[in-house]
């Protein structure tokens, strides 16, 4: 015997994907404004990343210069250069529309 779909059941499996979907649009929506306006942000660390700042700022961590208590996860090189890579790779996607809010 076949387990057939009732009006009533396919209303509400479509029902629940439409305010997933939904709900994800909006939240994907918010999230690439926030990004945008954190534009400026991440371009003033890549500048800070690529000087001589970054590198004497670094070069002090490892000298143990720095207080211990100083929050300095942007003195992770990995940690920076992925981040910014990450930033440029979201960039292109939305850029090249594989990413929109509808």
């Amino acid at each position: 015997m076949k387990n057939k779909e009732t009006q009533k059941e396919r209303i509400s499996r479509f029902e629940k994907s439409f305010d997933r979907i939904s709900n994800a649009a909006k939240n994907l929506k918010r999230a690439i404004e926030e990004f945008e306006k954190l534009r400026p942000e991440a371009e003033a660390l890549s500048a800070y990343y690529e000087s001589g700042l970054w590198k004497r700022d670094y070069e002090d961590d490892e000298a143990g210069r720095l207080p211990r208590v100083l929050k300095r996860g942007v003195l992770s090189q990995d940690g920076v250069y992925n981040l910014l890579e990450e930033t440029k790779e979201l960039e292109k996607r939305i850029l090249a529309g594989e990413i929109n809010d509808g």
